[in-house]
């Protein structure tokens, strides 16, 4: 039995996404689509672009950046934009996203063809803010999906009751299971400070009494990354002391690409620090982040995944996947066998627990236990 711990589902992204306007979905998913890696490219004859006409790269952190371009959502995938009369297009997402949606039935009919049991649904400003959609996917299939909700995060410090609210709603209504949350959603309106911050304190107190789990996004906000990085790093062991039986999980595991060279992954000491609360945990997602680097079936990885397994355990440990968007470089069986088959390294009991018994033990799902007969097979 399989449990993809970090899955997505959205609505039309040519549509509001449940923003106010459709105009602010798409300053959202152009500065997303702007700041990533993925080569832009002209339409006309298929040689590279870049992104000058489409963001400014010095205040990438900020909506600021973004430049007028008729930035649009496209099909198959694509985001498109204008630049002196070429167009341009980055394929973000695979092409399989033909109609630039992603409906629960189309996730779950890619876990029966893979053989996955369940998936956690994630979340992220530019693929939509509103909570009703992501419960309605898992009421639509109660045993197959859960689902996180979220508030925008953007709005804490100013309104730290209504957040609440929204975030009280989507669990104890909307049968949502926790929350996500994504700090650098924060520096897009230019709010660079913490975010355990006095001015959120409301907030995350009423959070804390909900007793479901926070995933946190913990990356880089501005530059310098890698100092950025340790700025949150420290932000997150200061939050876990002030909430120290919240159970918190490091979503897509540690920033991997800060930390690598070309064949390896070297981690400093101080990424270890959070994990000293045995109520945080870590999310593996090699594939969406280094799939456009590294081929499968990864080898470069091994000994990160060692390391995490020895300094963390394998309880507090978690396979994902990024489903859908992690096809454009794997499908969803390598994504499978990726750990089950090729990581031999890791035990029976571990990889069991890494790829289903430790989500489905943080949200209370039954689960069979290693050994009875329902492991993974290698």
């Amino acid at each position: 039995m399989i449990f993809d711990g970090h899955a997505y589902t959205f609505p039309s992204l040519k549509g509001n996404g449940e923003f106010d306007t459709p105009e602010q979905l798409q300053r959202h998913l152009q500065q997303a689509i702007g700041a990533h890696h993925q080569p832009p490219v002209n339409v006309r004859d298929g040689s590279p672009g870049d992104n000058s006409d489409l963001i400014d790269m010095t205040n990438w952190p900020s909506l600021d950046s973004l430049k007028e371009c008729n930035f649009r959502t496209a099909s198959n995938g694509r985001f498109e934009w204008t630049a002196n009369g070429q167009d341009y297009y980055k394929q973000y997402f695979p092409p399989l996203v033909t109609d630039m949606k992603y409906p629960a039935e189309r996730l779950v009919a890619e876990m029966d063809y893979a053989g996955v049991t369940k998936a956690l649904l994630h979340r992220t400003p530019y693929l939509g803010v509103g909570n009703k959609f992501i419960s309605e996917c898992v009421s639509q299939f109660p045993d197959r999906l859960k689902g996180l909700a979220h508030v925008e995060e953007w709005l804490i410090a100013p309104d730290p009751e209504g957040s609440l609210e929204k975030v009280e709603c989507a669990i104890n209504e909307g049968g949502l299971s926790g929350l996500h949350f994504l700090p650098p959603q924060m520096n897009l309106y230019n709010q660079s400070g913490p975010w355990d911050s006095p001015e959120c304190r409301t907030f995350w107190d009423g959070f804390a009494k909900l007793g479901v789990p926070v995933f946190f996004s913990v990356k880089e906000r501005v530059e310098p990354r890698m100092d950025s990085m340790l700025d949150e790093i420290k932000t997150l062991i200061r939050w876990t002391e002030r909430y120290p039986d919240v159970q918190v999980v490091i979503t897509h595991g540690v920033q991997w690409r800060l930390f690598m060279d070309e064949t390896s992954i070297n981690f400093p000491e101080e990424i270890w620090a959070p994990y000293q609360n045995p109520n945080v945990y870590q999310q593996f997602l090699f594939p969406i982040a280094l799939g456009a680097i590294w081929e499968y079936p990864m080898p470069q990885v091994h000994s990160a995944i060692e390391e995490c397994v020895k300094r963390i355990g394998a309880d507090r440990i978690m396979w994902g996947t990024d489903m859908p968007i992690v096809m454009r470089f794997w499908t969803y069986k390598q994504n499978i066998e990726f750990i089950a088959r090729h990581c031999d390294f890791l035990s029976k009991e571990d990889t069991d627990q890494i790829m289903g018994g430790t989500v489905a033990k943080l949200l209370g799902v039954d689960w069979p236990e290693s050994g009875s007969g329902h492991s993974v097979t290698r």
